[in-house]
């Protein structure tokens, strides 16, 4: 049967010199013991480096402002969950009886934080250059096909700059209902362009997100007519 050393290697192309630091990378809190949120910690801050770091020299006359939004879009928690299950992390994590029931193997914010947890794990076990080549890989398709800037931006940012060029005035937002439990909950939003008589309503698992997806239908309703 493989070892997490052995699936590391073999997916990652590294071996660890300390099985150990693995270990806790790999151990979520709810499992007890040394676990891995302050490798999470140092990998975030790792991860963000060598990702600014590579934009600053892959893309030479990117704007302060597009950088920015690419970094924030390649080190966010759904890229970050989706490496994690591209790498088949899930299997390997230790997670306590709850979490195990629940399917925290497959939680994107688990996932995302072993991945930031290993990247830390391994910065602390041979050192930055170790760890750039690590990211390098895991990176090495998104590095290659970068999103515009205007793919970046978010909806509601959008849709204010579309309005906007017409002159015509910003959108409201209202929240329309709360459902679920404290932990479960699901807000219904509805966005109004009072100028063009349009009003879209979107579903979310916070204000934010329901607001933002609101936006995008009201995006795409004017583009429609």
């Amino acid at each position: 049967m493989t070892s997490a050393a052995g699936w590391i290697e073999k997916t990652l192309h590294y071996r660890f010199r300390d099985n150990e630091r693995l270990s806790q990378a790999l151990t979520h809190r709810s499992a007890g013991g040394r676990h891995n949120e302050r490798l999470e910690f140092l990998g975030d801050a790792v991860l963000g480096m060598i990702i600014a770091e590579t934009l600053f020299l892959r893309v030479p006359d990117a704007e302060e402002g597009y950088l920015t939004r690419l970094r924030a879009n390649l080190v966010r928690r759904e890229t970050l969950a989706e490496i994690g299950a591209e790498i088949g992390l899930g299997d390997w994590l230790r997670l306590g009886a709850g979490e195990l029931k629940s399917g925290g193997f497959r939680r994107a914010s688990i996932l995302a934080n072993g991945v930031e947890a290993v990247l830390g794990a391994i910065y602390l076990d041979s050192g930055l250059g170790a760890v750039r080549s690590v990211i390098e890989r895991l990176y090495a398709d998104r590095l290659q096909s970068l999103p515009a800037d205007t793919e970046l931006k978010d909806s509601k940012t959008r849709l204010q700059g579309m309005l906007q060029s017409r002159g015509l005035d910003l959108p409201e937002y209202a929240t329309e209902s709360v459902s679920g439990e404290a932990h479960k909950r699901h807000f219904e939003v509805a966005c109004r362009v009072e100028a063009l008589g349009f009003r879209t309503t979107a579903g979310g698992r916070s204000r934010r997100q329901a607001e933002q997806r609101a936006a995008k239908a009201m995006i795409e309703r004017i583009q429609n007519g």
